[in-house]
């Protein structure tokens, strides 16, 4: 599988670092980073997985929570917000990370994940909503929020934009 490299472009808020992996996940090869630069349509329309995420904003966090009942972690909130829009959704930021065809983020639609390399392995998962916000359950103690990617936290552990459908 080849990866494509995009040399560092001016400072703008929609610019995304990214690291290509391979499709099938689990190599032990580090992929390069990779920037991009995206550009977001007027025309975007609303995702009915992202309307059902963003109604549940302020949940709580909680460690293998995928409903509004116990709380969500991060894949349990894409699992329970696709599902309730009619789209199957895998449970684990593994198998969706797996699940998914890579997107370029000057591609990047609305209700396209985004993958996360935290402490070394592909551990967190967002849903992309527009520009440079995705909301996600974060961490323990936390509740279900808005995120930017101009955040350098977010912004340099971004791994892969992807696509279920």
């Amino acid at each position: 599988m080849s990866q494509t490299r995009v040399h560092h472009h001016a400072a703008i808020t929609t610019t995304f670092l990214l690291l290509m992996g391979v499709a099938g996940g689990c190599s032990a090869q580090q992929p390069a980073p990779v920037t991009f630069k995206s550009k977001m349509s007027s025309e975007t329309t609303s995702h009915p997985a992202v309307s059902v995420a963003k109604g549940l904003l302020g949940s709580p966090y909680r460690y293998g929570g995928d409903s509004p009942q116990r709380g969500f972690d991060c894949s349990g909130l894409i699992h329970y917000a696709f599902g309730q829009a009619g789209i199957q959704a895998p449970r684990t930021t593994q198998t969706l990370y797996q699940s998914t065809f890579t997107v370029e983020p000057e591609a990047l639609r609305e209700g396209d994940l985004l993958f996360f390399r935290i402490e070394g392995k592909i551990s967190h998962v967002a849903i992309y909503v527009g520009g440079t916000t995705f909301l996600h359950a974060p961490s323990s103690g936390k509740k279900v929020s808005y995120a930017s990617l101009d955040n350098p936290y977010w912004r340099d552990r971004l791994v892969k934009a992807g696509r279920l459908f």
